[in-house]
C-alpha cells in the first residue's frame, strides 16, 4: 500500500505579511543575538567567581571613576562586563530603531523591537540595584535571591525578544499571544499547538528561575565557603537545590509532550517539527551536564557550559513558540511525481503558497511571491 500523501500547506491568509528585512539589518539582529549570550555567560563568570563587588556600590562609575586605574582583578571582571553591557545596549537600541523604520505598520517586528529596548534598560536598572545595595560577591542579604530570580527572568525575556526579533527579521513569523481566531486568520496553526507552546516558555521561566537559585546557593555555599549551619539564608538556598533537577524532568516531560503534538499533528510547519526535535536533544544534554555539576561540585566552566546550553534550550523553545503561534509563511511543499500526485522523501522541494500561486526555486530552495 501506497504511503499517505503528506499534507499541503495552506495559504497565507489574507493581508499577511512577507517581509523580511535587508541582509545588512539581519546580519545585526543575528550577530547581536549571539553576543547577547556572551554578555549573559560573562555577567555568570561575575557571579560565579565572586567579581560582582568588583567595583564597590558604584553604579556607573567604578569604584568612583570613569576607568578604573590600578584595577584588581575582580575589578577588571566587573568593569569589562559594564563595558561589554553598554555596547551590548547601544547595539539592541541600532537594531531596534532599524527595525521599526524597516519593518511594516502592524507588524510583529515592530512590537518586538520596542520589546527589546524596552527589556534592556530594565536589565539596566536591576544590574544596578545588584550594586547599588550591594547583592553581590558573597553578600546574604534575604534581599538576595529575590532579585537574583527578577534578573534571571528579564534576561530571559530579553534574550528571547531578541530571538524573535532576530527570527521575525529572517522572514519568519513573531510570537503572538493572542489566538489566530481573534484575528480571523484562517491560515492559522493548532491553536491548541500554540498555547501547549506558550505554556512551555512559562514552565522555562519558572525553571531558570529555580536555577538562579541554585546557582546562588552554589556561589555561597561552595565557593564562598559560607557554613549553611551559620547562615541561614544559606541553609535555605541549599536546601531548595533538590527542586530544580525535580522541575527540569517535569519541564523535559512537558517539553516532550509538545513536541510529540507538533510531529503527530498535520498543521506545524517544518521548522517548528525540526525545532522540536532540537529542543528534546538539548534538553537531555543538559540533563546529563546537570548531573555532572551536581558530581563535581559545580565547578565554574561547567556552570558557564550549562547556562550556554540553558540559553540554547530558551531560544529553542521561543523559535518553536513562533511558528506554532504565528501567520505561517513558508512551508515545505512536496514536487509532483510524474503521476501528478505530491512525492515526498528525497523528491520534495519547498515552495511557499502565497494568495494561491507557488514560488519554486532550483534544488529546493524557497522563495518568495511578493
Amino acid at each position: 500500500m501506497a504511503a499517505p500523501a503528506p499534507a499541503l500547506p495552506r495559504p497565507l491568509a489574507s493581508g499577511a505579511s512577507a517581509f523580511r528585512a535587508s541582509p545588512g539589518l539581519r546580519r545585526l539582529a543575528w550577530t547581536t543575538l549571539a553576543y547577547t549570550v556572551l554578555v549573559i555567560l560573562w555577567g555568570a563568570f561575575v557571579r560565579a567567581t565572586g567579581a560582582g563587588a568588583g567595583c564597590g556600590d558604584h553604579w556607573p562609575l567604578c569604584n568612583g571613576q570613569v576607568v578604573p586605574r590600578g584595577a584588581e582583578t575582580a575589578t577588571l571582571v566587573e568593569f569589562g562586563h559594564r563595558v561589554t553591557s553598554g555596547l551590548l545596549g547601544l547595539m539592541i537600541l541600532g537594531v531596534g530603531v532599524w527595525a521599526w523604520r524597516v519593518a511594516p505598520r502592524g507588524h510583529g517586528v515592530r512590537r518586538w523591537a520596542v520589546a527589546s529596548v524596552v527589556l534592556t534598560g530594565v536589565e539596566a536598572a536591576i544590574g544596578a540595584v545588584l550594586v547599588k545595595l550591594e547583592l553581590v560577591a558573597l553578600s546574604v542579604d534575604v534581599a538576595r535571591p529575590l532579585v537574583m530570580m527578577l534578573h534571571l527572568v528579564n534576561t530571559l525575556l530579553l534574550l528571547g525578544a531578541l530571538g524573535v526579533l532576530a527570527w521575525g527579521l529572517a522572514g519568519r513569523p513573531t510570537l503572538r499571544f493572542r489566538s489566530h481566531a481573534a484575528h480571523g486568520d484562517d491560515a492559522a496553526a493548532d491553536p491548541a499547538l500554540g498555547r501547549w507552546t506558550l505554556g512551555l516558555l512559562a514552565a522555562f521561566v519558572v525553571l531558570g528561575a529555580s536555577g538562579a537559585v541554585t546557582a546562588l546557593g552554589d556561589t555561597l555555599a561552595i565557593h564562598g565557603g559560607i557554613d549553611p549551619a551559620e547562615v541561614p539564608l544559606v541553609a535555605t538556598l541549599v536546601g531548595l537545590r533538590v527542586y530544580h533537577p525535580l522541575l527540569a524532568i517535569l519541564v523535559t516531560a512537558l517539553t516532550v509532550a509538545v513536541v510529540w503534538r507538533a510531529l503527530s499533528g498535520a498543521v506545524a510547519s517544518w521548522h517548528a517539527r525540526r525545532l522540536g526535535r532540537v529542543l528534546v536533544g538539548l534538553l537531555a544534554l543538559q540533563l546529563v551536564i546537570g548531573l555532572v555539576n551536581v558530581w563535581l561540585l559545580a565547578p565554574v566552566w561547567l556552570q558557564l557550559v550549562h547556562l550556554a546550553v540553558t540559553d540554547a534550550i530558551w531560544l529553542a523553545a521561543v523559535w518553536m513558540a513562533c511558528e506554532a503561534t504565528g501567520v505561517r509563511v513558508a512551508e515545505p511543499m512536496p514536487e509532483p511525481s510524474a503521476a501528478g500526485m505530491p512525492e515526498g522523501g528525497d523528491g520534495s522541494a519547498r515552495g511557499i503558497v502565497h494568495g494561491g500561486a507557488i514560488s519554486m526555486a532550483d534544488g529546493g530552495a524557497a522563495t518568495l511571491v511578493r
